[in-house]
């Protein structure tokens, strides 16, 4: 290399004090597909990123292979129980590592996968000050925070404090008893999104198990979004009909 020698015969700099000069990193983004979902045939189980991780240094030709981050996993379709595993690698500016993965295939158990190439895929954001997914935090119409356990208008970190939920109501029917002052909230509330029981940002969530699937999740929406007008145009009817 030019840098290597030019540096091996200089008479103003100690080759000793000076690192292994190397290319630029980057990184390249890949996708591999035709892998089961589950971890195995009769399971369950869904493939974890250190699943797939092993599954790679197993394979000979990610042999200097380095990863940039962990893989990400999803099922190509609902019903499907076939996944894409999408990868983002260490590489050159030449994309010379990528262009060596790109077309290959392997064997993984009965499965055969091939690589192919993709664009970068940051995932789908999660607003921070309402919870939802599909915007970022500065983006965000909603004026003021809200918790994400209660969907009241206050910071998450201060749902102990301000919660509606650990106040005394004499008025309801069982009373609800005050929350005694340093013991944490008791109380279970609903995902602000799938409605499930976890928080909104739980990685038990579908929202965040689809959360590199931005179709999905827009689908997933609007059935929600469905769902309760249908049961409020039933209980309208209920009352009508009173």
């Amino acid at each position: 290399m030019i840098i290597d020698h030019y540096i091996k015969n200089s008479n103003n700099v100690n080759s000793h004090q000076v690192k292994e000069p190397r290319l630029p990193k980057s990184k390249s983004y890949l996708k591999i597909i035709g892998i089961f979902y589950y971890h195995h045939d009769n399971s369950q189980e869904r493939l974890s990123s250190n699943n797939i991780e092993l599954v790679l240094k197993q394979n000979q030709i990610f042999d200097n292979i380095s990863l940039a981050s962990k893989p990400r996993i999803i099922k190509v379709l609902p019903k499907s129980n076939m996944a894409i595993v999408w990868i983002d690698i260490w590489d050159v500016q030449s994309k010379s590592s990528a262009k060596i993965l790109i077309n290959r295939c392997f064997n993984v158990s009965k499965f055969i996968a091939t690589i192919h190439g993709a664009n970068i895929n940051p995932g789908v954001p999660q607003c921070k000050n309402c919870w939802k997914w599909g915007h970022t935090t500065f983006s965000c119409r909603i004026q003021g925070l809200k918790c994400i356990k209660c969907n009241s208008p206050h910071k998450s970190e201060n749902h102990r404090e301000f919660g509606w939920c650990c106040k005394p109501n004499d008025k309801i029917n069982p009373p609800r008893l005050e929350t005694k002052k340093g013991k944490p909230c008791p109380h279970s509330f609903k995902c602000l999104n799938c409605h499930g029981d976890h928080q909104a940002d739980s990685n038990v969530c579908p929202f965040w198990r689809h959360r590199f699937n931005r179709d999905w999740q827009m689908k997933k929406y609007l059935e929600i979004c469905e769902n309760r007008s249908k049961s409020i145009r039933s209980e309208a009817n209920v009352t009508s009909h009173q």
